[in-house]
């Protein structure tokens, strides 16, 4: 019994650790590919929280046509590293190489659709509440959401003063969740072993 207890608290810690930072390099990811604005508070501090591992990383791995490789180096590592030792110390197993490349490419896709939802939904809200209101968080969800809004409202346009662009949004992100990364997961799984 005890050493359930050990296990369960060792893969909560683990998940939890490994998940907030995961996010935090992510979110800087995001961030940078659709310009946002690096004098944003909020993009200070995610530039201040992942730069010490970037910067090492950034020696060795350069960026290339305007792409952050050594971020998403960063992110497939912490996220492989998360995968291998919650299934080492829940199950007792280790997971194959490419199979575990394969699952941990799985879940960063699921987190950034996650996100993009949330920001959405965050801005759909913020629009009820409080229309046209400006700080620097709704600044950064502005600028998150609107590479996927913009597209949808050239084919949705608003009707009335009702923008339903959010709709398509969800729906495409949704079956992407569905089409790209459940197979992905599933195809990880299998390579795993």
């Amino acid at each position: 019994m005890g050493v359930s207890y050990l296990s369960d608290a060792m893969l909560f810690l683990i998940n939890t650790i490994f998940s907030l930072y995961i996010l935090l390099v992510v979110l800087r990811f995001m961030l940078q590919t659709v310009r946002a604005d690096s004098r944003n508070p909020v993009s200070q501090f995610l530039l201040a929280a992942t730069n010490p591992p970037l910067r090492l990383l950034r020696r060795i791995i350069p960026g290339h046509a305007g792409v952050d490789w050594s971020c998403i180096i960063l992110m497939i590592a912490l996220q492989a590293v998360e995968l291998f030792l919650t299934s080492l110390i829940a199950f007792g197993v280790t997971l194959a190489f490419f199979g575990l490349l394969l699952l941990s490419a799985a879940e960063l896709l699921k987190l950034i659709i996650y996100i993009f939802m949330f920001v959405i939904f965050v801005q759909i809200i913020l629009s009820w509440i409080n229309p046209g209101a400006y700080n620097p968080v709704t600044a950064l969800l502005y600028q998150l959401s609107e590479p996927l809004l913009r597209p949808a409202r050239r084919l949705l346009p608003s009707t009335h003063g009702i923008d339903f662009s959010p709709i398509l949004v969800f729906i495409f992100l949704q079956l992407s969740l569905m089409l790209l990364v459940r197979p992905l997961a599933d195809l990880g799984r299998v390579l795993s072993g």
